[in-house]
C-alpha cells in the first residue's frame, strides 16, 4: 500500500520534474503534468475563479474508438445495453414518470437516467441513429416535463422532502446531449432548475440517504454549467450549498458509509470542491478516501475493494467482491480526477479497474450481468451465499434480468471511459491518457483542425504507435502518460529514437510542429512483477504491465431461466422473453485451489511469456481469445475449499506448506477469467 502513500506527494510535486527535463531533447520533455497557467481556446475548460484543469474533456464524438474497444461498444449496442429497453420493466415507456409531461407515472426514479447515460453516449460515440432516435425520445420527455418553478422529472417526496438523485443522474444525460447535439435548450433548462435548487431551503435539500451520499454528482453539473454561463457567479453560491449538504467525505480516519457505489462516487466530491475552494485539505481529503477503502478493504487486485454491497469488518478477503455499479462508478471517478488533478495515478487506476475487473463482471457477448464480481471467485451460481455475501439472493449470477441498479448503470462503463481516451490540454494541445486503439479530431494549436490515430493492442502489447493527420503543418504540444508500472520507456518519433529516461507516473511532452503522417511509437516494456498483499494473508498477484493474471479455470456455464434466478427486486416486461435472453451459473471445470510457486527475486522460470496471435474477432476478454499468457509452478492446496456458505474459501496464510507435486497452470489476463483466483497463496 506504499504507492498510496505517495499520491499525494506527487500531486504537489509542482514543475519540478518538469524543469529537470526540460533541455533533453528536441522538443520533447518530461513533465509531472501540463501547465494550467494558460487556458484552451477551443474547448471549455474551468472558468475563473475555479481552479484551472490539467486535462478538458473533448466533446462526446470526438474520440472514436478501434480495436477492442470498438469491438466492445458493439457488443454493448447489440447486447444488454442496446436491447434493455424489452427487457427491463422500469424502461416501458406505457405511464413512464420520466416520459411524463407532469413527471407522474411509474418507474421515476434511478433506473432511466441510468440506462441513458451510457445508452445515449454509446450511440453518440457510434454514430448510431436508432440509439441516437430513441435517447432523445426520453431527452426531449425530459426537457417538456419542466415546471414553472424550474423542477423536472418525476417528483418523489422522501419524508417530506424532494428526492433529487435520480435528476442528478439524468443532469449528465442531458450534459452529453448537448456536447453531441449543441442543442440550445440544455443551457436554460439546467439554469432554471438550478434556480429551483438554489432556492430550496437547506432543510429540505439532500436529506435523503442516496442523495445526502451522492451530492458530488450534482456538483459536477453545477460546475459544468457554470463555465458555459456568463457572469452565472449564484452557481458558485450554490455549489457552497450542495457542498455543505452532502455527506462528510473529509474524515480523517473513517467514511460517511460504506456502501461499495457510494464510495466510488462520493469520494471525488472533495476534489470537485476543491475547483471552488482550491483548499488543499479538499484534494487530500479525496486522495485520503481512496487510500482508506484500499486499506481496509482493498488488500486485492483489481483495482477495487471488497463491499459486496457494503463493507464490512472481518470482510476483506480477495473472495469479497463489488457491485458491476461501483466498477463504472470508479471508472467515472477515475477520469474525472485526471482532469481535476493531474495525477496520472487516476488513470493508472481506470485502467486497473476497465482491464482486469470490469470485463469478468458481464458475459463475453455483453448479453448478462452479475451483481457482484471478486478477484478470487471459483463459482458463480444462483444460489444464497449470505452472510459471505452481505445482502440473501442469487447475486452471482449472471442475469439480464436482474441486479436492477447496475442492470442499467453498467451502460456508462466503456463509453465514458471512450471519451477519455484522449483529452485536451490548456495549452492547446492532445494527451493520449488511456491508452487503446482511437482515432481523435481536435482544434490544436493556432486553431487548425488534426486528427491523431492510436494503433497497438495495449494493454495486451507494450507499443502503441500515434500517426497524424494535418493538411498543414500545425504546432502543438502531445502529451502521452508513462503509467507507475513502466521502467524504461522509450520513445520515437519518426523513427528517431529520442535519448533520454522517463519518469514512472510522468508525461511525455512533445511540443514540435507536426506534418501530416508523422509518427510516434511509445514503448511500454512489460515485466513480469509480482504484488504481495500482506495485509492479506501474505498472498501474491502476478503482473505484467498494466494487467493482472488469474488462474485459468475451466467455465461451465449452465444455461438457466432469467425470471427464476432473479434477485427479489427486479422487474421485466410481460414480452421480455427468457429464451432469447437467459441467465447463466458458470462453474468450475477444474481445480481452483492452487498455491504458486515462486522464488525472490522473481526467476525466467518462476513464470515464462507465451504470446499467442491476436482474436479474429477483435475481442481478447475470453479465456481461450487471450494473445498473452503466463504458465507458472504450483501446488494444489487440499485443505483449501469452498465453504459453507458457497463461496471460494478465505486464504490461508502464506506460506502454505503441502505435500502435493509441482504442477505447470496457465494464468490469462483477469479481466478475461469470468472464474479466477488472482490472489494466490505462496506454497512451500
Amino acid at each position: 500500500m506504499f504507492r498510496y502513500l505517495l499520491i499525494f506527494l506527487f500531486s504537489f510535486a509542482g514543475t519540478a520534474l518538469q524543469s529537470g527535463y526540460a533541455q533533453a531533447g528536441a522538443g520533447v520533455t518530461n513533465v509531472s503534468r501540463p501547465d494550467n497557467a494558460v487556458c484552451n481556446l477551443y474547448y471549455t475548460g474551468n472558468q475563473k475563479p475555479l481552479q484551472p484543469l490539467y486535462f478538458i474533456k473533448l466533446p462526446v464524438g470526438a474520440v472514436m474508438p478501434k480495436g477492442w474497444l470498438l469491438k466492445y461498444l458493439e457488443l454493448q449496442r447489440d447486447g444488454l445495453t442496446g436491447h434493455l429497453g424489452e427487457i427491463s420493466a422500469w424502461l416501458a415507456k406505457k405511464n413512464n414518470a420520466w416520459l411524463s409531461p407532469d413527471g407522474k407515472g411509474d418507474h421515476g426514479w434511478e433506473e432511466v437516467p441510468y440506462w441513458l447515460k451510457g445508452y445515449g453516449d454509446l450511440g453518440y460515440i457510434l454514430k448510431d441513429k436508432k440509439i441516437i432516435t430513441e435517447a432523445k425520445t426520453w431527452i426531449d420527455a425530459v426537457l417538456a416535463s419542466q415546471r414553472a418553478d424550474g423542477y423536472f422529472g418525476p417528483l418523489l417526496l422522501k419524508k417530506g422532502k424532494p428526492d433529487l438523485w435520480g435528476n442528478m443522474i439524468m443532469l449528465w444525460c442531458l450534459q452529453s446531449w448537448y456536447e453531441y447535439s449543441r442543442d440550445k435548450r440544455i443551457l436554460p433548462f439546467m439554469e432554471k432548475y438550478f434556480r429551483w435548487e438554489y432556492n430550496l431551503p437547506d432543510s429540505m435539500f439532500l436529506k435523503d440517504y442516496w442523495e445526502h451520499s451522492r451530492g458530488g454528482d450534482n456538483l459536477v453539473s453545477v460546475y459544468w454549467l457554470y463555465n458555459r454561463t456568463k457572469g452565472a457567479n449564484w452557481l458558485l453560491d450554490l455549489a457552497k450549498k450542495i457542498d455543505r449538504n452532502t455527506a462528510d467525505w473529509r474524515q480523517q480516519h473513517n467514511l460517511p458509509n460504506w456502501h461499495n457505489v457510494n464510495i466510488a462516487q462520493s469520494f471525488r466530491e472533495p476534489a470537485t470542491y476543491y475547483q471552488q475552494s482550491k483548499a488543499a485539505a479538499d484534494l487530500d481529503a479525496t486522495y485520503r478516501d481512496f487510500r482508506i477503502i484500499r486499506d481496509r478493504f482493498g488488500n486485492v487486485p483489481g483495482g477495487m475493494f471488497g463491499a459486496d454491497e457494503n463493507a464490512r469488518n472481518g470482510y476483506a478477503d480477495p473472495r469479497q467482491g463489488v457491485e458491476t455499479c461501483g466498477m463504472v462508478e470508479q471508472m467515472a471517478s477515475d477520469e474525472i480526477l485526471m482532469g481535476i488533478t493531474g495525477d496520472p495515478f487516476w488513470a493508472d487506476n481506470a485502467e486497473d479497474v476497465a482491464f482486469n475487473t470490469y470485463p469478468a463482471a458481464v458475459m463475453p457477448d455483453f448479453k448478462a450481468l452479475r451483481y457482484i464480481t471478486s478477484p478470487n471467485m471459483s463459482i458463480s451460481d444462483s444460489k444464497n451465499h449470505h452472510p459471505g455475501i452481505d445482502n440473501s439472493g442469487p447475486f452471482l449470477m449472471m442475469n439480464p434480468f436482474s441486479s436492477r441498479c447496475c442492470q442499467h448503470n453498467h451502460a456508462q462503463g466503456w463509453p465514458y471511459y471512450a471519451e477519455h481516451v484522449f483529452m485536451a490540454t490548456p495549452d492547446n494541445g492532445l494527451a493520449a491518457l488511456l491508452y487503446s486503439e482511437a482515432e481523435v479530431s481536435a482544434r490544436v494549436g493556432n486553431g487548425g483542425e488534426v486528427r491523431v490515430e492510436s494503433r497497438g493492442h495495449y494493454p495486451f502489447d507494450e507499443t502503441i504507435s500515434f500517426i497524424v493527420h494535418s493538411q498543414n503543418k500545425i504546432r502543438f504540444p502531445f502529451y502521452l502518460r508513462v503509467p507507475q508500472w513502466c521502467n524504461n520507456a522509450r520513445l520515437k518519433i519518426n523513427g528517431v529514437a529520442e535519448p533520454q529516461r522517463f519518469t514512472p507516473g510522468s508525461y511525455i511532452k512533445i511540443n514540435r510542429t507536426w506534418s501530416d503522417r508523422d509518427k510516434i511509437e511509445l514503448t511500454l516494456p512489460m515485466q513480469i512483477t509480482v504484488h504481495q498483499w500482506v495485509k492479506n494473508k501474505n498472498s501474491i498477484s502476478i503482473n505484467r504491465g498494466p494487467l493482472t493474471y488469474s488462474l485459468k479455470i475451466k467455465e461451465q456455464y449452465i444455461k438457466a431461466d432469467s425470471k427464476a434466478s432473479a434477485i427479489g427486486d427486479s422487474k421485466w416486461q410481460e414480452t421480455a422473453d427468457p429464451g432469447k435472453w437467459p441467465s447463466y451459473e458458470i462453474l468450475p471445470g477444474s481445480a481452483w485451489n492452487y498455491g504458486l510457486v515462486y522464488t525472490q527475486p522473481v526467476t525466467a522460470t518462476d513464470f515464462k511469456v507465451v504470446k499467442r496471435s491476436w482474436p479474429k474477432d477483435d475481442f481478447p476478454f475470453e479465456p481461450d481469445k487471450v494473445p498473452v499468457l503466463i504458465t507458472a509452478k504450483a501446488r494444489s492446496i487440499p485443505e483449501w475449499k469452498i465453504d459453507e456458505n458457497g463461496l471460494t474459501g478465505i486464504l490461508p496464510q502464506s506460506p502454505v506448506a503441502v505435500t502435493t507435486k509441482d504442477e505447470m497452470v496457465e494464468l490469462i489476463p483477469m479481466g478475461a477469467a469470468r472464474l479466477r483466483i488472482s490472489a494466490f497463496p505462496v506454497v512451500k
